[in-house]
């Protein structure tokens, strides 16, 4: 997390001033995508740019990138996902919550929000609730690989769930 900088602003005060933020996070330090990750490394760049939204209430306009090391999940490995997502969050208090909102709605805390809880929250919806790596057609599919036979190699394929097609087999006949 980025030290020395206010954490924690008002979201009103800042509206006001028109302020505008750039921070910059470790991926490690950000706590509720660290069970998504394959690796732990690297950062996101996140932009705040404060402003009145036309309701009057205190918003602001959020801007993430990044790469996040995903597990695929058709073939468990590692894989690079870039993000850039951009979102436009208007604030609001638990006693006045607004009925309809065309931005997003983030509940204030005490009239403050914290600079890195929005970010990791617009990290996080941008990633996908499936990752999956586009390898160029062999994630996913059978893999060939090599079988020694008695002194001779042969190559033969694996499929992960060719039992599961033998089972259901077996259990239509009965």
């Amino acid at each position: 997390m980025t030290r020395g900088l206010q954490e924690r602003i008002d979201c009103e005060r800042s509206a006001q001033d028109g302020a505008a933020f750039e921070r910059v996070y470790a991926l490690a330090d950000l706590p509720r995508i660290q069970d998504l990750l394959a690796d732990r490394a690297g950062t996101i760049r996140a932009a705040f740019a404060f402003a009145r939204c036309p309701s009057g209430r205190p918003g602001v306009v959020v801007e993430v990138t990044g790469t996040a090391q995903l597990v695929c999940q058709r073939c468990m490995s590692g894989f690079a996902y870039p993000v850039a997502a951009r979102s436009e969050i208007e604030f609001a208090t638990a006693a006045a919550l607004p009925t309809e909102s065309e931005r997003d709605l983030y509940v204030l805390d005490e009239g403050l929000a914290s600079l890195a809880e929005i970010a990791e929250e617009e990290f996080l919806l941008a990633l996908p609730l499936v990752p999956v790596c586009d390898d160029g057609g062999g994630c996913g599919r059978a893999q060939a690989v090599d079988v020694d036979g008695g002194g001779e190699t042969a190559r033969t394929t694996v499929r992960p769930f060719g039992a599961l097609g033998d089972l259901l087999k077996k259990t239509d006949r009965t």
